[in-house]
């Protein structure tokens, strides 16, 4: 039996595979190796999950989007579950190419969902976003919280995912767990993050650009912990039992916030990741993005309550790893 995990070679999607894979079972990975950042590190990712694991892994290059592709590149495969993070990611890239969210993360979003309801109702995890908060200015941010007002179309798109999810839950019982993520970061991490932005520019004596005067905060998660989260919640669907469960359905689906659950300031992140360098950053103040909020931060009780979920690696820990991984990849 296999594990479908969908974005294989993205940040997130090669950490679970691995996860998956480490403690033996088998795993199949797709992936577009779409342009938005990178391909070789997604190549990278990939070759590196090939090295460590041998057949257990394998690797089918196909967009999710295409139902006639994915229907090929399963065709033959014994699936038990799927964890769905395959998307097309970033607030900002959203306002110039929205075309691209709707047709990988609404179109995409709907092809692996019938690959659930087609194969008896898999239980499915699946990559929701802190963004559908939009602008909320209740803090921490609650699975309760009203999320119909957002601020990027990123966002839209995966309210609109946790609704989809929603009637299949209810009219075929697939159980789904969303999970909004915040802020990931760590090895293997993606080029258009803060963390991986900021440690090449100081490491390459470049300026920095600070949004909003650096008056921001994010609840930066560390990818051991969100590993951790996404593995309890395929370990654990929830239950078909008319109860209601994290984000108000009573159909099996819930919703959590995987998180640190601590807000740093922008600046702090700055002044850890210098430390870890070992050099100063060359700060360029700037103004807030479109589609950018001033804080995040999360309320995660419901998934400590239900899967046990623990963060327990800060910044002041996590940083200095992704620095020297950083290091050590670009010497490569």
């Amino acid at each position: 039996m296999t594990v479908l995990v969908t974005g294989a070679a993205g940040f997130i999607g090669f950490h679970v595979a691995h996860r998956l894979l480490a403690r033996g079972q088998s795993v199949l990975g797709i992936d577009n190796l779409n342009d938005y950042y990178s391909v070789a590190l997604k190549r990278d990712r990939i070759a590196d999950l090939q090295a460590r694991h041998g057949d257990a892994f394998r690797f089918a290059e196909v967009d999710f989007a295409d139902h006639g592709a994915l229907a090929d590149a399963l065709r033959g495969v014994t699936i038990e579950s799927i964890v769905h993070l395959g998307a097309q990611p970033g607030v900002r890239y959203s306002i110039e190419n929205p075309r691209a969210y709707a047709q990988s993360n609404l179109v995409g979003h709907l092809n692996m969902l019938e690959v659930a309801r087609e194969r008896g109702g898999l239980p499915v995890v699946y990559a929701s976003s802190s963004s559908v908060y939009g602008g909320n200015d209740s803090l921490p941010f609650r699975v309760e919280d009203r999320v119909d007002h957002p601020i990027s179309l990123y966002a839209a798109t995966k309210k609109a995912d946790e609704l989809m999810s929603e009637t299949y839950a209810h009219l075929y019982r697939v159980p789904l767990t969303g999970l909004r993520f915040f802020t990931v970061y760590g090895p293997w991490g993606r080029p258009d993050m803060a963390v991986w932005l900021f440690t090449a520019a100081i490491l390459e004596g470049r300026p920095i650009s600070v949004f909003n005067g650096g008056d921001m905060r994010r609840d930066f998660t560390y990818i051991d912990d969100i590993v951790s989260g996404v593995v309890a919640s395929l370990d654990q669907p929830p239950a078909d039992d008319g109860t209601e469960k994290a984000g108000g359905s009573h159909a099996p689906h819930r919703l959590y916030n995987i998180g640190n659950h601590r807000a740093e300031e922008l600046g702090h992140l700055i002044d850890v990741i210098e430390q870890a360098c070992g050099r100063r950053a060359i700060r360029d103040y700037q103004p807030m993005q479109p589609g950018d909020v001033k804080e995040t931060y999360a309320d995660i009780s419901a998934i400590q309550r239900d899967l046990g979920f623990a963060p327990n690696i800060g910044i002041d820990l996590g940083v200095p790893r992704f620095v020297d991984w950083y290091r050590a990849y670009r010497s490569v």
